[in-house]
């Protein structure tokens, strides 16, 4: 398996899949051998998470300029309604939208209550695009990812575990 790894000040060894590639942090000093043992201790957990990785890809795949700026003016139009809609059924407010080209994140909110959406969400299905706006709004209440936080998304999407998991393939 192709796989980087990353030495720093850390306490922990990490592994994460970008772009379906295997990244490896690891604190200074940490033997191959001890690497090599979480790659196959986890190896279940690498091939499912690349799958999905590749599947995002093919999804994404092939997309025209004309095509990609069709999916974020769509975008801009339905994220900005969905926003509006919950925000007001949630009694949160937000400050301003993007629209982005993020890959491997699809929402973000700041601390000033702006929010970032990937024109990518567009190629998902709806109950998963409302989850999505949900979750982002749902900081405004809780910049973290609580019980707390869950329960303010559980709250207007009883179904959001299932909602999230159309975001996985």
């Amino acid at each position: 398996m192709d796989y980087e790894i990353i030495y720093s000040r850390r306490k922990t060894l990490s592994l994460c899949i970008k772009n379906t590639r295997l990244i490896i942090r690891a604190p200074l000093g940490t033997p191959k051998r001890k690497i090599e043992e979480a790659i196959n201790s986890h190896r279940e957990w690498i091939e499912k998470h690349t799958e999905r990785q590749k599947n995002k890809e093919e999804r994404f795949a092939g997309l025209s300029d004309k095509q990609i700026a069709e999916l974020k003016r769509q975008a801009r139009k339905v994220l900005s309604a969905k926003a509006e809609y919950y925000s007001a059924l949630m009694g949160v407010d937000f400050g301003r939208i993007s629209i982005t080209s993020a890959k491997t994140r699809f929402g973000s909110c700041s601390s000033k209550g702006d929010i970032a959406f990937s024109y990518r969400l567009m190629l998902y299905p709806e109950a998963a695009v409302d989850y999505v706006v949900v979750h982002e709004l749902a900081h405004r209440k809780e910049m973290n990812h609580s019980k707390a936080f869950y329960k303010i998304v559980e709250d207007i999407l009883p179904d959001y575990k299932e909602r999230r998991k159309l975001l996985r393939g």
